[in-house]
């Protein structure tokens, strides 16, 4: 059994691998980071770390909004980096076996960041791969971005 962490946006649903995920806390003051990648809101200080704050509506192009007080920040690390992302709501985790997986190249071709789709009784479910959301180009952006703003 896989386990993943559920995050809300509207009515889509992406899914993390729970092995991904270090913690959920509540939404706090973003601070813009000049020279960024678009889907880059800023940075936000978590427990002492200053952390990448990445806008997944804007990765899935989901209508934009202000970030809410109720919004929350997912803690999440990849091989480089900890990122924050910032999710309409977290749902909690599900566990899910491997016929209810469907892999992403089969029905949405091209979205090199969605690793599969699992199919529950309540509908769809993206798996986010968090070693392929940033491209190459926005990686490089960000760790420029992050490195300026260490030395101011």
């Amino acid at each position: 059994m896989d386990e993943y962490v559920v995050l809300g946006f509207d009515a889509l649903r992406i899914a993390l691998p729970l092995s991904d995920v270090e913690r959920v806390v509540r939404a706090v003051y973003v601070t813009p980071l000049p020279g960024a990648p678009a889907i880059v809101c800023g940075v936000a200080n978590v427990q002492g770390r200053v952390v990448p704050v990445v806008d997944l509506r804007r990765r899935f192009r989901l209508p934009r909004r202000e970030m809410a007080l109720t919004d929350r920040l997912v803690i999440a690390h990849t091989a480089q980096r900890a990122v924050a992302l910032v999710a309409d709501s977290v749902s909690g985790v599900i566990e899910h076996a491997g016929p209810d997986r469907v892999d992403a190249e089969a029905i949405l071709p091209g979205l090199e960041y969605v690793d599969g789709v699992v199919k529950l009784d309540d509908g769809l479910i993206l798996i986010h791969d968090l070693e392929r959301f940033l491209s190459l180009d926005e990686a490089e952006a960000l760790d420029r971005a992050m490195a300026a703003a260490e030395e101011r």
